[in-house]
């Protein structure tokens, strides 16, 4: 990964005659090349010709090759930029859920011999018995758009991953399935792909396969993960915040640092980032240019809001629908993990109970009891309106406001996504995707067929190569690379989860001021409970082969691009 590695160690060099080649699409769109522009600026001939000088992301800071491992590939799931898509097999074989005259045979391809012998000893039941299968599966939210991707400048796969939990409590990969629509004469078109006995071109087939899966994740991630479940489904809590509660109120006080920034920087994403592209980066459309789904990025964010239900928003609602935790009484936060190393949910978890308790707390100031949520009228017009206009569209999954602890609910569950949810997909992005072979978020060739026999000796005459051409492009992983830097840093004037830096007189109420106290020590705690977490050697998920801690729920953090910290608001 020669090529690649040099754009952190010596920037991008203007020198370079084919540095950002422009697609036949851009030549025709009239796109001047930006690095031809930025040549009238600087004399690659007297002045430093390197631009562009990227800092080495995690991934590769400690060992440039562990993630290329099956092993890296796997804890990412718990542990990476997305975390929150992985569920529990709990039926075998898997089904999709699209129409089968559209979209062909239901039944996933994946069967229990390409599985057995794979899982120390169980049995393909006993191992869902034991709740020790997961799953990563994108088939039905990419099928249904894989035919118009295709007729494009990409190629994807709509992609199904199996994993074990192991006795040491890790994830094994065991198979990947990647599917494309049904052609003429075969109603299922997919193959099934299992870690390689060997070297050669079976070991390039599965890296190709583990990038397919990337570039499926890298896609949700960004559209739905991130832009949806955050970005857009808080403003309508933003307007409904501003137009139905007074600045006095109580509600308007305790919500308001949480939608910092939130309008401002959604709409600069609307003029840069998920507008459509027509040729000119320069003037926006990035997502659409350099991730898989294309122009059918927003499509597909659009077809996932109709399934969203904010009853489960919260982290223990999401961690029971995927069927990561069951509920027990007895364990901590009342939720059994199922991973009980799946960084993710334990430090969110934490976080999770501590802005329960603050907001618990606060709330319990100003509402004696299930009688005075009711007769708040201005409380009730705040969730009238965010139902019945903001999210007007979505008719299940409301919380009714009938107590005080409905409204603790929907008050944790709105703080929790604008704060730790935010947090958690946002800051780590250039730590992981800001290095392209382990998150390439498009593709431009699928995988060889075993008859074809020109591809496999191009595969086999320079593998890495081959993958490099199998990817994103240049250009396209420079902007990505340039857009995630920005993404994943922390500007100097963050407001962190438990300060108030920017309003020290938001209450002179001390009772409220003390219960904020609390739950800022609280967080402390937390920030050193994940420090403590981080170190312990028997927990492998916190850092892997790559050696990258678990941070991007650590609450606090110093300005720039550290991997860390949770800001009170969606506010980049």
């Amino acid at each position: 990964m020669k090529d690649v590695n040099e754009i952190y160690s010596s920037g991008v060099d203007l020198r370079s005659n084919d540095v950002l080649p422009l697609t036949e699409q851009e030549k025709l769109a009239g796109m001047l090349d930006p690095f031809e522009m930025l040549k009238e600026i600087i004399d690659p001939e007297t002045e430093d010709p390197h631009i562009l000088k990227f800092p080495k992301p995690q991934i590769i800071q400690d060992n440039d090759m562990a993630w290329s491992e099956d092993d890296e590939f796997a804890r990412q799931v718990l542990a990476g930029l997305n975390p929150m898509a992985i569920k529990r097999i709990k039926e075998f074989p898997i089904t999709s859920k699209l129409d089968t005259d559209l979209y062909g045979e239901s039944t996933s391809s994946i069967t229990a011999a390409h599985l057995m012998g794979t899982m120390e000893g169980l049995t393909l039941e006993e191992a869902i018995a034991h709740k020790r299968l997961y799953v990563l599966d994108y088939h039905d939210v990419y099928l249904p758009y894989l035919e118009r991707i295709n007729a494009l400048d990409g190629k994807a796969y709509a992609s199904r991953t199996i994993f074990f939990l192991t006795g040491q409590g890790t994830l094994k990969l065991l198979a990947i399935e990647l599917s494309l629509p049904p052609s003429k004469g075969k109603a299922k078109n997919s193959r099934v792909f299992v870690p390689p006995s060997s070297t050669g071109h079976e070991k390039m087939i599965w890296q190709l396969a583990k990038a397919h899966v990337s570039m499926n994740d890298a896609g949700y991630h960004q559209l739905v993960s991130h832009w949806l479940q955050t970005h857009a489904v808080i403003e309508p809590f933003i307007i409904a915040t501003n137009r139905q509660l007074s600045a006095m109120h109580p509600i308007h006080a305790l919500l308001i640092p949480h939608f910092k920034n939130t309008l401002n920087i959604n709409a600069i994403a609307r003029k840069m980032l998920i507008n459509a592209y027509t040729g000119q980066f320069l003037i926006g459309g990035v997502i659409e240019r350099t991730f898989s789904p294309g122009r059918y990025s927003m499509e597909l964010s659009s077809v996932a809001y109709r399934s969203w239900r904010f009853d489960e928003q919260g982290l223990p609602a999401d961690l029971r629908k995927r069927g990561m935790a069951i509920e027990d009484p007895s364990a901590k936060h009342g939720l059994k993990l199922l991973i009980k190393d799946y960084p993710f949910a334990v430090d969110g978890l934490d976080i999770w109970s501590a802005i329960n308790q603050w907001v618990k707390e606060y709330v319990q100031l100003y509402y004696e009891d299930a009688d005075t949520v009711k007769k708040d009228s201005e409380l009730q017009g705040w969730w009238k309106e965010v139902k019945e206009v903001g999210h007007a569209d979505i008719k299940e999954g409301w919380i009714d406001m009938k107590d005080v602890d409905a409204l603790v609910n929907v008050l944790t569950t709105l703080i929790w996504l604008a704060s730790a949810h935010h947090a958690a997909v946002n800051f780590g992005q250039y730590a992981y995707a800001g290095y392209m072979p382990n998150k390439p978020t498009t593709g431009r060739k699928l995988i060889p067929e075993d008859g074809d026999h020109e591809e496999h000796h191009l595969m086999l005459s320079n593998p890495q190569a081959y993958f490099l051409n199998a990817v994103s492009t240049r250009i396209q992983s420079i902007i990505v690379i340039a857009i995630l830097e920005i993404l994943s840093t922390h500007d100097n004037d963050e407001e962190y989860l438990g300060e108030r830096t920017e309003t020290p007189y938001w209450s002179s109420d001390e009772r409220v001021l003390a219960v904020f106290q609390r739950f800022s020590e609280c967080l402390r705690k937390v920030e050193a409970d994940i420090i403590e977490r981080n170190q312990d050697s028997s927990l492998n998920n916190r850092r892997g082969a790559a050696n990258v801690p678990y941070t991007l729920l650590s609450p606090f953090s110093t300005q720039g691009l550290s991997g860390r910290g949770i800001p009170n608001s969606t506010s980049i």
